[in-house]
């Protein structure tokens, strides 16, 4: 009997890895002081607080994930049992290429992706029935919490107001 040949998987830990740091930059763009949870923590990967320590109140617990094939199905694994570790996910769909066939990758080549879901919205399509624990997004109405309009739910939840110079006193 032949065997059978399982798939082989890419792997590209390099461009996974930078999908945390994309994360961290976009989020400090918008004034959240970010920082890197230690590798291989177990539920988030980053943390962010109000850059002001003053008006520090709490701290948000963000679990990153990503996506590097452009015609992925949109969907991400997440276990259940992390979901009392984090306050938010982003996932990050990388569209560095195609990848569903063979042959040439950079066919589907586009800028990244990121949404910023809370966690009411992960459990609400988070489909255990197979191992794999994915949230499904395919057919949601995710645009509310595309790019920066997500990365706006974070820090409005830590009260941080929109950068702007104050407005000038006005002259007697």
């Amino acid at each position: 009997m032949p065997v059978e040949k399982r798939p082989e998987y890419l792997r590209l830990p390099v461009v996974s890895h930078g999908a945390e740091f994309l994360v961290q930059g976009y989020l400090m763009r918008r004034n959240v002081l970010t920082y890197k949870a230690p590798p291989n923590n177990e539920g988030y990967d980053l943390i962010c607080i109000h850059p002001d320590p003053r008006k520090v109140t709490r701290q948000i617990r963000v679990q990153v994930k990503s996506r590097y094939a452009s015609d992925c199905d949109r969907g991400f694994p997440v276990k259940e049992k992390t979901f009392t570790a984090f306050d938010f996910l982003v996932v990050v769909f990388l569209n560095i290429g195609n990848f569903t066939r063979k042959g040439e990758s950079v066919t589907g080549r586009k800028e990244p992706e990121f949404y910023t879901f809370p966690l009411d919205f992960i459990k609400e399509h988070h489909d255990k029935s197979s191992s794999w624990e994915k949230v499904r997004t395919r057919g949601a109405d995710i645009e509310r919490y595309k790019n920066d309009i997500g990365f706006e739910l974070i820090a409005r939840a830590l009260g941080i107001d929109y950068p702007s110079r104050p407005l000038a006193a006005a002259q007697p």
